[in-house]
Order: structure tokens, then C-alpha cells, then sequence
């Protein structure tokens, strides 16, 4: 059996500046340390973090009073760094730095006037903390129904901003309707949309020509993850997205001459290596990884932590 794997896929530079920021703090502050949600969506690392002493809470409430609180990766609102001050919670914030200028972003366009609209899943930590980040309304869309449905005065200027772990595919659609729609509108740079993001869905769809079946490694709660299963399965190849090794099926690549592996942006390289080892205990394997973008990406440590060295993401 051939194995595949994309080039890039895995840690991008802010789930590994999120992850270091946990355990940089770990080595300075000791045990415990508090991460409000998950830092990453990924159950592997989660558990890893909670192994060296980092305890998840779903709420701030839950942290005693002076303890050290970390955001998680995808960020939070100004209601939550609020209170984290107000019961004075020694916070480290992890989001990762595309999504804080987001943030400025959308901050900048309301404050000259916008009427501002975001592009995002509804329900995402990213889209519920950027929402709560800009001190003006908001107008969510999911589709390009939800940009005909848009009730604006035609006169209103109008900006808009976007999820960062949506790809410039994902958003391209949506984009060309407002523009269609508001030729007046205004928006960031398509290079600002997660280069991450974008780079694993360009390595999978060359993945998918070479291959018979997909195996996507990552969270089933990871957005993109689930994205890159998608985007293989509308190339016409079988995709599964699977956790880790034990997860496979043997029935999935009975038949495949060659089956590709990538992982989303929160999925560790032990998982990846993991479910080769699956593959290997099914067939011989061939393993090849497919030429593609690296990735040298460096993100510094939060301010709270800013002693320590930068942390660069792994290709």
C-alpha cells in the first residue's frame, strides 16, 4: 500500500504558540494552571496539558480567585477579560495573533462608521469571541443566502471581516455576493484569511488526485478538519476523519492502492504517525510524503510570558 502524506498538514504556528503558552506557564507559575475551553480543538493535547497539571474549565467561575487563567487559541470577549480582571484572575491570553487582528480590524471599520458585517460559523469560540470583541453590532453570515437575505440601507457603508479558519475558497463565494450585492463594500486583504488554513486545503485537493481514499486526522468538534474531509470527499475520493490509529476501519482502504493522510491544523504528528502504524498493521506501506508549501511561520509568546524564546510552528 502507498501512503500519502500532504505537505503541510497538522500544528500551525498559532495552535503551537497556544499549546508552548500552556506549558511556559506550567514552568513558571507551577500547578495548577486554568485553560477556559479547550486550548485547541484537539482531545490529545488537551489531555497531554492536563497530564503536566493544567486543570480545563468550561467558565471563569470555576477559577479560584487569583489563580493564572489562559484563553484558549480562538479567542474571547471583552466581557470575559472584564471579569477575569474583576476577580482578579492573573490572565494569560493564547488567541492566536490572525484572530487578534481580526479583532483590530473589525474594531478600526466600526469606529470609522461601518456597518460591519462577519463572515463565520455561528456557534465557533472564534466568531462568539470576535462578535464579542467590537463595541458595535454585527451582521453574521454563514452563505450566500445569507447575503441575499441582508436588509441594509443601500447609502450605509458597509464592511466586512471573516472567520480565520476559513480558507479564501471557503469565502470567496460569500465575498463576491456582498460585493455584488454592496459594490461599495470594503474588507481586508485576502492574504489576511489564515494562510494554515488555506495551505492544508490546497495540499488536499492535490492529495486527492493521487489517492483512493483520504484519512483526515484531527477532532471531530475541528472545524478544519471536518473542512478537509469535505474538500477530498468533493473530489470524488472516500474521506474519513478519524482521531487516531485505533479509529480506522480496515474495510476503508481494503481495495486503495494508495491512501493520503493530512491533519487539521490541531492535530499533532504522534497522531498522524499513529494511524500510519494502523496502516502498517493492515499491509506493507510505501510511505511517501507529497511535495508542498512549508510552513516557517513564527508567533511570539504573550506579553505575560514575553521573557521566553519564540515559538516556530513545525512544517
Amino acid at each position: 500500500m502507498r501512503v500519502i502524506l500532504a505537505q503541510p498538514r497538522g500544528f500551525c504556528a498559532g495552535v503551537v504558540r497556544a499549546i508552548d503558552t500552556v506549558e511556559h506557564a506550567l514552568r513558571r507559575h507551577g500547578t495548577p494552571i486554568y485553560v477556559r475551553h479547550e486550548i485547541v480543538h484537539n482531545k490529545h493535547v488537551v489531555d497531554d496539558l492536563k497530564a503536566q497539571g493544567a486543570v480545563f474549565v468550561e467558565e471563569l467561575a470555576e477559577v479560584p480567585a487569583d489563580a493564572v487563567a489562559i484563553f484558549s487559541a480562538h479567542g474571547v470577549s471583552h466581557a470575559v477579560e472584564t471579569e477575569a480582571r474583576a476577580r482578579g484572575l492573573r490572565a494569560i491570553d493564547a488567541t492566536c495573533p490572525l484572530v487578534t487582528k481580526v479583532h483590530e480590524q473589525g474594531r478600526r471599520y466600526a469606529a470609522k462608521g461601518y456597518a460591519l458585517i462577519l463572515i463565520g460559523h455561528a456557534g465557533h469560540p472564534e466568531v462568539t469571541g470576535t462578535l464579542g470583541q467590537i463595541p458595535a453590532p454585527v451582521t453574521l453570515v454563514q452563505t450566500e443566502a445569507d447575503v441575499d437575505a441582508l436588509v441594509l440601507d443601500a447609502d450605509t457603508p458597509l464592511a466586512y471581516i471573516t472567520q480565520t479558519t476559513l480558507s479564501v475558497d471557503d469565502t470567496r463565494g460569500i465575498i463576491d455576493a456582498l460585493q455584488r450585492r454592496f459594490p461599495q463594500i470594503v474588507g481586508p486583504d485576502t492574504r489576511d484569511i489564515c494562510y494554515a488554513t488555506q495551505n492544508r486545503q490546497t495540499a488536499v485537493r492535490e492529495l486527492s488526485q493521487q489517492v483512493d481514499v483520504v484519512l483526515v486526522v484531527g477532532a471531530q468538534n475541528s472545524s478544519n478538519s471536518q473542512r478537509l474531509r469535505e474538500i477530498a470527499a468533493q473530489a470524488g475520493v472516500r474521506s474519513y476523519l478519524i482521531a487516531q490509529g485505533s479509529e480506522l476501519k480496515p474495510d476503508w482502504v481494503r481495495d486503495a492502492g494508495a491512501v493520503g493522510v493530512t491533519a487539521g491544523a490541531s492535530a499533532p504528528e504522534t497522531m498522524v504517525q499513529d494511524v500510519v502504524a494502523a496502516l502498517r498493521r493492515l499491509a506493507e506501506v510505501e510511505l511517501l510524503t507529497l511535495p508542498g508549501r512549508e510552513e516557517h511561520v513564527v508567533f511570539r509568546l504573550p506579553a505575560e510570558l514575553a521573557a521566553d524564546t519564540a515559538i516556530e510552528a513545525v512544517p
